[in-house]
């Protein structure tokens, strides 16, 4: 009962990083699993299987916040899907001997990955346009893949992929990449179904997963709008990696020192982008805050200048700096650049 208590929690904290995160809910139960001697395609499995409720909870959760870009889920998805159930498919074909290295080597990484992508602000494109299917499918295809042989990896490899490329907002992207993410959870469970059987399921794992990700799916669709995703991200990156590096450390027989050494660097890395991360979210929010106060600051007269278009009347006049900033107005060129700075 204890242990599934600890499950459930475990599901909670999950589900509240990847509401904020948009990526890390299979990274965190699939690493806490792989730790308690769980085989890895067993892990994977269950895991999936308990993403098809957490994921459904979470879609609605987003929609209802209007965090969801539906045109985007449509060109992702079916492509995760289709990748996921290709790699649940090779996964529970390996032995666990060879697949245990395997599932941490790719864990490792994307934890890595997570440390690298949070310690630096994220550059956007804001021109570049709308997103299209030749970058979407193949991404979708990539991210199913490895989300069902790593046990995640959905989040990690599409949330970034599309913040990156700026062409949407981070909260949409969160959104649409956690509501993709049902088909993708439910293609990796049918096709570990078809390679494990049902006993490759555990079930009461599942269920306390389950559980605590309901709890928490509304909760973190609020938190995407509050918590500072550039500090959470690097902090569950280095969670991610040092708990890996142990079966790594295991498979390649590595003893001695080498486990020490291992460890004290990793840390000390952790340490290092945790820092950066705290560095470039000050950064940001000092920028906003100079943006801001200088777009505010614009002359009354800008403000009560008459319109341009004789069609569009006095409500023109009575817009505010700030909108008829947003709205392409003329702005000087220095709080031009840094809102441009905030925004990448």
């Amino acid at each position: 009962m204890r242990k599934l208590l600890v499950l459930a929690l475990v599901g909670l904290a999950a589900q509240l990083v990847d509401g904020a995160l948009g990526m890390a809910y299979g990274l965190t139960s699939s690493t806490l699993l792989l730790f308690a001697g769980v085989a890895p395609a067993a892990a994977s499995a269950s895991v999936h299987l308990a993403e098809i409720g957490t994921t459904l909870a979470a879609g609605i959760s987003h929609w209802r916040f209007g965090n969801v870009d539906w045109r985007v889920v449509g060109r992702i998805a079916l492509p995760g899907a289709v990748g996921s159930f290709a790699g649940a498919t090779f996964l529970s074909s390996i032995s666990t001997e060879s697949a245990a290295p395997w599932m941490a080597a790719i864990l490792f990484s994307l934890g890595a990955y997570l440390l690298v992508r949070f310690s630096r602000p994220l550059r956007a494109n804001r021109a570049a346009g709308r997103l299209r299917s030749r970058f979407l499918a193949p991404l979708g295809l990539f991210a199913g893949f490895v989300d069902a042989t790593g046990g995640g990896g959905w989040g990690p490899v599409a949330t970034p992929a599309l913040l990156v490329s700026g062409r949407m907002e981070p909260r949409k992207v969160i959104g649409s990449v956690d509501t993709s993410e049902f088909l993708v959870a439910g293609a990796a469970s049918i096709g570990f179904l078809i390679g494990l059987g049902s006993d490759g399921f555990l079930l009461p794992t599942v269920a306390a997963l389950l559980v605590g990700g309901l709890i928490a799916a509304p909760i973190a669709a609020w938190l995407v709008r509050i918590v500072p995703a550039q500090l959470l991200g690097a902090v569950i990156g280095g969670v991610i990696v040092l708990t890996n590096t142990r079966t790594l450390l295991r498979a390649g027989e590595l003893g001695g020192p080498v486990p020490a050494l291992a460890y004290s660097v990793l840390g000390a890395g952790w340490l290092v982008a945790v820092v950066l991360a705290a560095r470039a979210l000050r950064r940001t929010r000092r920028a906003r805050a100079v943006a801001e106060a200088a777009l505010a600051a614009q002359p009354a007269e800008t403000a009560a200048a008459p319109p341009t278009d004789p069609a569009a009347g006095p409500v023109a006049a009575t817009v505010d700096p700030v909108s008829r900033a947003g709205a392409g107005a003329a702005v000087p060129e220095e709080p031009r650049r840094l809102a441009a700075a905030v925004e990448g």
